[in-house]
């Protein structure tokens, strides 16, 4: 009886520490190294959808934000 039980909680642990690892090396919001890209979220592609599943997303560039940005810099 305590086999079946073992087993769900090996999986469900496995599947923690697989997905734990796809996040760090494909999804763009993980930083492993904040010193090497001090600005991280400059580099996200914004036409790349940044969820699991999207449904109708479309992106367009806020003209006021793009003025800000550029005087920033």
């Amino acid at each position: 009886q305590l086999i079946p039980l073992v087993g769900v909680v090996a999986f469900a642990a496995g599947g923690t520490v697989v997905f734990g690892v796809y996040s760090l090396f494909s999804k763009s919001d993980v930083i492993i190294n904040k010193s090497g890209n001090p600005e991280p979220w400059q580099t996200i592609d914004p036409t790349k959808p940044q969820k699991l599943l999207t449904i109708h997303q479309k992106w367009k560039p806020i003209e006021e934000l793009e003025d800000v940005r550029k005087l920033t810099k």
